[in-house]
């Protein structure tokens, strides 16, 4: 889970990339202005920036140039806009934006972006750590030294017992649309509670697009954040 501020004037915009970004487990800051990102950057440290360039009091480019020159631009800034132009866009990475997304924004541009940003931040975070004191703590999250060196440890998969049952009953002695969106939640819930709540596992195992998943899942009235795994 990664710590996240979504910058933008516009309430619509806010509230969908909230949503989204929760449903993926990340927590997320929302600020309407350069005011209040001010005001959150000073009492948070953020593992990634959405930032939008056009915005009412400062601009996300005059912002931006701030934190470069406080020494406070120490995470990844994605810079947003409907309406940049290349130079502004140019501008912008010269500053130290880590990329630019145009809006409108799809899900799957977001994402990948987000990705991306998350993976810079880390790497970063890595590179400024202290150096272990001994070999255990130098091997990477997720290895284990053996004799053979550090080797890949196998997360651990949920219980079997806290899954929904893979063959479960239904009642068909009702009408056709209410049997099939029953059949759908629980095969939906099952897969969302196997895959820990990632919205990416559960579309690929289902062959689903993820904006197609996500507004079916709405439409059933799964809870998303149910089988989310904490950390």
């Amino acid at each position: 889970m990664a710590n996240i501020l979504v910058v933008d004037d516009e309430l619509g915009i806010r509230d969908l990339l909230s949503e989204i970004l929760n449903d993926e487990g990340h927590s997320v800051d929302l600020a309407e202005n350069a005011t209040q990102a001010r005001s959150a950057r000073l009492s948070t440290n953020y593992d990634l920036v959405l930032l939008d360039i056009w915005m009412p009091d400062t601009d996300g480019v005059s912002l931006l140039k701030e934190w470069a020159m406080a020494g406070t631009l120490t995470m990844p800034v994605i810079m947003m806009s409907g309406h940049a132009t290349i130079d502004t866009a140019v501008e912008a990475t010269r500053i130290g934006a880590f990329s630019f997304l145009e809006k409108p924004i799809t899900m799957q541009k977001l994402l990948k972006a987000v990705e991306q940003g998350l993976a810079r931040s880390t790497a970063g975070q890595q590179q400024a750590a202290p150096a272990p004191a001994n070999a255990a703590a130098a091997a990477p999250s997720g290895m284990a030294l053996g004799g053979n060196g550090a080797q890949p440890v196998a997360h651990a998969a949920p219980a079997a017992e806290s899954l929904p049952l893979s063959h479960q009953g239904f009642n068909l002695d009702r009408p056709l649309r209410e049997a099939r969106d029953g059949f759908e939640k629980a095969y939906f819930e099952f897969h969302l509670a196997r895959e820990g709540g990632s919205m990416t596992r559960v579309a690929e195992k289902t062959g689903l697009e993820r904006t197609h998943l996500y507004r079916k899942l709405r439409q059933l009235g799964v809870d998303l954040g149910r089988n989310k795994r904490s950390g």
